[in-house]
């Protein structure tokens, strides 16, 4: 009997197949490359596998702009490969969630080449979000809203209609109140799910459902992103999209054991419940500590806030640092702060857009910093997301030429976003080589020459090494979690965070400047060496 409950407090590996290894030689990762590899993932102690998007694509969006939905990029293998590949993973104890992305399809997807040749009113526009423009001709977009992307969010189509992209002008935005397109996506979830998938990850989960009432408001009155929490953005996080999310669940519940999944849903708090609740989704990412600055005040408000909710909406919490769309928390956590009020991620993006000279970076500090959050993260009640390469420490890639580059955001926005193809660029197995063993010759994205030194053949037998920590770390994690009980232990310094689970364990993370006293307790793991008996700076232990 499968254990319903499996993803409560998972330890998930993302794995960007593009950028995984590389079976063929052409440069681009595909599955037979993560097949290829499965006794590595096994060996970290993962839980599960999320695959990134793996459909056929024109990539310009990294996969996210999806032409078939129930078929495998050729470039990444065939539905046999898949089928190869998932029953590996489960061989080896492995479950795999798959990347789903409902928003919109690909301009290339066969719904919106029949869209394009068929008139306005048609039902195969009504599929899509098409209107007539502004102005006398048309020739003006229906609004002023603003693509994520950059520029407008608009495309006009040779007839003088124009639709709507949220992101890129090659992703159309889906008319959800089509009865047709919830039907078709159910399809897809089953399809996917008789091929085993045990779950999916739901690209941009609060962006389905749309009032595109006439006349539809200038952007100025949409309000700023903090008020924006009422459920009556245009676009955003609207109260009917659970309406589609409850039929998604109906689907998942035919299974035994049920198909989870995980939404990401860039919302405020008090409302991201509502997508992790047992009638929805079941999970929803929260990125709070992924955005939090090197602050044990804050990284305590986000983690007592966000399993509040989670025991509130019936859910468990996630855990993330570093994914496909952010820079790596090994250099987030080397930078000096750009200013007083700077994020995080506005101190990286103004790192990179300098041309991220290594005189700002401290690698050493950032990746000492990193497995301390790691720790951390793997410590906490709830699932814990590991992106592939953040167990060897890797940090971004922020030298990539122009001509290089690949990310829509930097095209669409020169000068002001120079885009995510940093954390992207294809994993070091070996230490020479000309892809450093990603594949048999070069790779899709440039890799520079200090990935040699982070190769997994030049950690594997270093006990000392990033790899090794990260899978000490996961054994740990699976021998002591237990049930999902926390009490933070208010005894420690201001600098410190501590907290115990279930069994006595203890966990112990120093943010401050000097090292400080551990309780009474035997270690089993510190994220950097212990100065004298005491846990120096930038620095987790657990101990029992």
């Amino acid at each position: 009997m499968q254990d319903p409950n499996w993803w409560r407090q998972a330890a998930v590996y993302q794995i960007y197949p593009r950028s995984f290894a590389d079976s063929n030689g052409d440069g681009i990762g595909d599955l037979k490359g993560i097949t290829s590899r499965i006794p590595y993932l096994r060996s970290l102690g993962i839980d599960a596998v999320w695959l990134s998007p793996f459909y056929p694509s024109a990539l310009a969006d990294g996969g996210y702009d999806v032409d078939d939905y129930r078929d495998v990029d050729p470039k990444l293998g065939t539905l046999d490969d898949f089928d190869e590949m998932i029953a590996a993973l489960h061989e080896a104890g492995i479950k795999l969630i798959a990347d789903i992305v409902p928003n919109h399809t690909s301009n290339r997807h066969v719904w919106f080449q029949e869209a394009l040749a068929s008139p306005k009113g048609s039902a195969a526009r009504n599929r899509y979000i098409f209107r007539d423009g502004k102005g006398p001709d048309g020739a003006e977009p229906p609004s002023d809203w603003d693509s994520v992307f950059g520029g407008p969010a608009w495309e006009r189509t040779e007839d003088g209609q124009w639709y709507m992209h949220i992101f890129a002008r090659e992703q159309p935005d889906l008319n959800w109140d089509n009865r047709e397109v919830r039907d078709d996506f159910l399809t897809t979830l089953r399809f996917w799910s008789d091929r085993g998938v045990d779950g999916f990850r739901v690209d941009v989960a609060h962006a389905l459902t749309k009032d595109m009432t006439e006349p539809l408001p200038m952007k100025a009155a949409l309000g700023s992103e903090s008020e924006n929490n009422n459920g009556q953005h245009p676009f955003w996080d609207r109260d009917e999209v659970h309406e589609v999310f409850a039929e998604w669940r109906a689907v998942f519940n035919e299974y035994t054991p049920p198909r989870t999944a995980v939404a990401e849903a860039w919302v405020h708090a008090e409302r991201r419940a509502r997508y992790a609740s047992p009638e929805g989704l079941g999970q929803a990412f929260n990125f709070d500590l992924l955005q939090a600055d090197w602050n044990p005040v804050q990284f305590r408000e986000i983690i007592t806030r966000n399993l509040t909710e989670a025991t509130s909406s019936g859910a468990s919490s996630t855990w993330v640092f570093s994914n496909h769309d952010v820079v790596r928390h090994a250099t987030r956590y080397g930078l000096p702060a750009a200013g007083p009020d700077s994020t995080p991620a506005e101190t990286s993006r103004n790192w990179l857009l300098s041309g991220g000279t290594e005189a700002a970076l401290d690698r050493g500090l950032g990746e000492r910093r990193a497995r301390a959050v790691s720790q951390l993260m793997l410590a906490l009640p709830g699932s814990a997301y590991v992106y592939q390469g953040e167990e060897l420490g890797l940090h971004e890639v922020a030298d990539i030429a122009d001509e290089d580059r690949q990310d829509p955001t930097f095209f669409r926005n020169t000068g002001v976003d120079v885009g995510r193809d940093g954390c992207r660029v294809p994993l070091p197995w070996t230490k020479d080589g000309a892809s450093f063993g990603f594949g048999f010759d070069g790779a899709h994205l440039p890799q520079p020459a200090w990935f040699g030194e982070y190769a997994v053949e030049v950690q594997e037998g270093d006990p000392g090494s990033h790899l090794s920590f990260y899978r000490r770390a996961l054994d740990l994690r699976r021998e002591l979690q237990g049930d999902e009980d926390f009490t933070w232990e208010d005894e420690s310094a201001a600098d410190v965070l501590h907290f115990t689970r279930p069994s006595g364990w203890h966990s112990i993370t120093n943010f401050g400047s000097a090292p400080v006293d551990l309780p009474a307790g035997r270690v089993l793991l510190s994220s950097s060496p212990l100065e004298d008996g005491k846990l120096p700076a930038d620095t987790t232990a657990w101990l029992v």
